[in-house]
């Protein structure tokens, strides 16, 4: 079963997440909280997998709620709801450490969806949403001059080498495809049949690039691939 905990103010709201929720098979909710601070407390106490939390709300929003349960080890992951289609909400929201943003005007089945890609580890944005957030974190364009894909060490854009991050040889070459890959958007699907692999080797390699690096989830993969050269913007 997926443990799930609502998080939101309003009662009218908790009520029909958890009747979407419920209706699907292997979904438990296991608890309901009425703002970020009863949220986290609840979070400790029940272990959800994942956590559907509001934004903002009394005593403590869903900013904060969410850096605190992710300051913990082995945290449940964040799915993030809001009326609000707004940009800050959305990069406020993953740097706290959320896996997953989705607006309340979804329909009810990629709620559904979202907590299943959570469940399973995974993170969840659209493709629009994640060129936005490429477009927020990727380094700009002239800082990459000079700079292969892989961080070859020639001189950039100020004359000095391109000093690659030690944690990329750590990489396998196949695992360094699949991180470039990531970056530039491609599904798992999308990256086996350019790879020429098994879906399932991709989300070992997909694993193995997140643990080797540090990083939480598929969405932090991307920023982190744009921050470090990795790949360029527009690339």
């Amino acid at each position: 079963m997926t443990r799930i905990l609502l998080v939101d103010d309003q009662a009218l709201v908790r009520a029909g997440f958890e009747t979407i929720l419920t209706s699907e098979p292997g979904f438990e909710v296991v608890g309901q909280a009425r703002d970020g601070a009863e949220g986290v407390a609840m979070a400790a106490g029940l272990e959800p997998d994942v956590i559907c939390m509001d934004v903002q709300m009394p005593v403590m929003d869903g900013l904060e709620a969410t850096r605190a349960i992710a300051a913990g080890s082995d945290h449940p992951a964040v799915l993030m709801l809001t009326t609000f289609d707004r940009e800050d909400f959305l990069f406020d929201a993953l740097s706290a450490g959320a896996s997953g943003f989705l607006l309340k005007t979804a329909e009810p089945e990629h709620l559904i969806d979202a907590v299943h890609a959570l469940a399973r580890g995974d993170a969840l944005l659209s493709p629009e949403v994640t060129r936005r957030v490429i477009e927020r974190f990727a380094v700009p364009v002239e800082q990459h001059a000079g700079r292969g894909a892989q961080h070859d060490g020639r001189a950039g854009a100020d004359g000095a080498a391109s000093r690659p991050d030690p944690a990329l040889d750590t990489l396998t070459d196949r695992e360094r495809e699949t991180l470039l890959l990531l970056a530039r958007g491609r599904s798992n699907g999308e990256i086996a049949k350019e790879l020429f692999v098994g879906e399932a080797t991709v989300k070992t390699h997909v694993s193995n690039v997140l643990l080797k690096l540090g990083i939480r989830d598929r969405i932090h993969a991307v920023i982190w691939a744009y921050e470090h050269g990795v790949v360029a913007p527009g690339s």
